[in-house]
């Protein structure tokens, strides 16, 4: 499975690539617009480099057109590199774009994907990542539990190497069951991703140990095993 970051702030970037295994980092204009007055070239460029090459970065399109969509492709590769992944939506226009893409062996993330049909023409048209959005689907009535699931066995059956990023999180539930449902990666807010290894169980648990042990050896692990 793969853990990405759903985040355009530099310094929760740095934090969470310190301590957690990500693999990429996931952005999208709702999260740039939370970032204030910035540089959209430069707050790129500065998540691609701590990102670096061993971890993908995925940029949303917001062109409607295909040519369109084409075109900002282009300046996307361009400034961040021919392995960044554009985020595109699984519309008509969105799908003939993906296909072209995918055709010059470009990296691409099929995005907006509620319903199974989608998914599978994404993968169909050759999308790297296939992202279903899990809270936002739950709000209207869809299971993207069993959407993730159907989706999955359908890549498996048929031998795709498409990818199910599952994205659109309200809760750590939900990160789990998607991944449980065969999502193989899931993209999570920072805060979301940190808060189970916050947990005051967890701290409980923790403290409990130290107390314990001190009772007996009060100058730490290291002296005690020497």
């Amino acid at each position: 499975m793969q853990y990405m970051l759903d985040t355009a702030n530099l310094t929760q970037i740095a934090q969470c690539i310190a301590l957690y295994p990500i693999q990429g980092i996931t952005t999208n204009p709702t999260i740039l617009k939370a970032e204030g007055d910035i540089s959209l070239r430069e707050r790129l460029l500065s998540i691609r480099k701590l990102c670096g090459q061993e971890r993908s970065l995925h940029v949303q399109l917001l062109a409607r057109e295909s040519d369109a969509m084409l075109a900002e492709a282009e300046a996307v590769y361009a400034l961040l590199g021919e392995q960044t992944y554009v985020k595109i939506p699984v519309t008509e226009q969105g799908l003939k774009a993906i296909a072209a893409l995918k055709r010059l062996g470009k990296p691409v993330t099929a995005t907006a994907v509620y319903y199974v049909s989608q998914a599978l023409l994404a993968v169909s048209a050759g999308a790297d990542y296939v992202a279903p959005y899990c809270n936002r689907m739950e709000n209207n009535d869809i299971d993207f539990r069993r959407t993730i699931e159907t989706t999955r066995s359908l890549i498996d059956r048929d031998g795709y190497t498409s990818k199910i990023v599952a994205a659109s999180f309200q809760n750590v539930t939900q990160v789990n069951d998607a991944l449980a449902c065969g999502a193989h990666a899931v993209t999570v807010a920072p805060a979301l991703l940190r808060a189970p290894l916050a947990s005051v169980v967890v701290e409980g648990a923790v403290k409990a140990f130290e107390d314990d042990f001190s009772l007996f050896h009060p100058h730490g692990l290291i002296e005690a095993l020497q």
